[in-house]
């Protein structure tokens, strides 16, 4: 069984800092973070792809602000956003699948979901 939990959310003020966790049960080759604001698709945030050193994917509205990182030995990704803004309010997941390429961001491109978790940022 497939389990991916998020932790880490929260509120903040805008150009704060949080840093969210996802642990999943086993070692993925691709995992990544998605968001849906209300009335929006679930969006790609970040990704990150093993073997080489890993690669990193970000989406254009967070490159520079956030950080994707994974520690293996834990079966761990974690997510670094600093300098939120109010539009990155939204629910935040976690997703995994044994493959990832330049549509990382795509909700298809990922078969496993964690639940999600809700960051708020207030102006």
């Amino acid at each position: 069984q497939v389990q991916l939990v998020e932790s880490g959310g929260g509120s903040v003020q805008a150009g704060g800092s949080l840093r969210l966790s996802c642990v999943a049960v086993n070692i993925w080759h691709c995992m990544a973070w998605f968001r849906q604001a209300p009335g929006n698709e679930r969006e790609g945030v970040a990704a990150h792809k093993r073997g080489g050193g890993g690669t990193t994917y970000y989406a254009s509205s967070v490159k520079g602000r956030f950080t994707v990182s994974r520690n293996d030995a834990k079966d761990t990704i974690h997510l670094q956003m600093d300098d939120l803004k109010p539009e990155d309010t939204a629910t935040y997941y976690c997703a995994a699948d044994r493959w990832c390429d330049g549509n990382w961001y795509l909700q298809r491109s990922f078969a496993y979901w964690g639940q999600g978790i809700e960051v708020t940022v207030s102006a």
